[in-house]
């Protein structure tokens, strides 16, 4: 009697969640990987390892950890990360760490596990992501009275625990990859044609703040793989006028305007990025394919 009360309460959470939790798949290459809402639990697979290792030897700051306690609890938390990422694999294990330390509840805790397949690049298969702006992973969001205050992107300033305090102090705290929050909130206000208007001024204020040509790159392929293709070839024409002397930005606009079946201006872009890098296979082979798309 009670295997079966069990098993409708099971039965009965799964539908009312509308998901199950740590889901295991795989990914392109047959790497088993999480995918969707998971909780600690899902650490307990031999596959992976690395969290224990990473949990068990960050050492916390005991003073902070104090400090934090009871403030904490007056926020939710958003944590997405990819089970196949290195720097998912190095910072999650210690923001579990430091929150465990606090107490934290766990009812006020949503992590995320995202994909990492082209066709769902950094998605979760329920899209808790959409509309978040989740770039690169991991991504902490921490919110108060349902209102995001702040958000730790790919690994903190200093360190989870006087990083956390910063943010539960009210006190101002930029992300890692400014550039990036700041394009995706011009994106939201403004159409393309206006900043368009004020690329060649966006390029010279942008590049003394960002990360180096990644970081537009990065931000421009979630774009693209979630299907924003016009925001997606704007980024990357972006990061061309700030990065005219890398290879890598010139091939990311050329699959753009591939993807968009602009064909000329794919050559044009990938001419240039072999230029900029003549040894470079895969854009050799891009030049081919483009061309013989022209020519059918």
């Amino acid at each position: 009697m009670k295997k079966t009360i069990t098993i409708i309460f099971l039965l009965t959470s799964y539908f009312i969640t509308g998901q199950q939790l740590n889901t295991l798949s795989k990914d392109s290459k047959g790497k088993p990987m999480l995918l969707g809402k998971t909780n600690k639990k899902a650490f307990e697979n031999e596959n992976f390892k690395w969290f224990k290792k990473n949990y068990d030897s960050y050492l916390t700051n005991d003073k902070i950890i104090t400090q934090l306690k009871d403030s904490i609890q007056n926020y939710t938390i958003k944590a997405f990360y990819g089970s196949w990422c290195g720097d998912s694999k190095r910072e999650l294990p210690k923001f579990y760490k430091v929150i465990d330390e606090t107490h934290f509840n766990k009812s006020q805790l949503e992590v995320i596990a995202v994909d990492k397949k082209p066709e769902a690049y950094k998605a979760s298969p329920n899209g808790e992501e959409k509309g978040l702006n989740i770039h690169r992973v991991p991504t902490f969001i921490f919110y108060k009275n349902n209102k995001e205050v702040a958000r730790i992107v790919e690994y903190p300033k200093q360190d989870f625990e006087r990083d956390i305090l910063t943010i539960i102090s009210g006190k101002k705290y930029s992300p890692q990859y400014i550039v990036v929050e700041y394009l995706h909130k011009m994106l939201e206000k403004k159409t393309i044609k206006e900043l368009k208007n004020e690329e060649n001024k966006l390029a010279a204020s942008l590049a003394e703040f960002t990360k180096g040509s990644r970081e537009l790159n990065t931000y421009g392929y979630k774009l693209l793989r979630s299907n924003q293709l016009e925001k997606a070839v704007f980024v990357f024409e972006l990061n061309t006028k700030m990065y005219p002397y890398k290879a890598n930005v010139f091939d990311s606009l050329g699959e753009a305007y591939f993807t968009t079946k602009n064909y000329n201006k794919a050559l044009s872009s990938y001419n240039k990025a072999q230029k900029l890098d003549p040894n470079d296979k895969n854009i050799a082979n891009m030049i081919k394919k483009i061309k013989t798309e022209i020519n059918q």
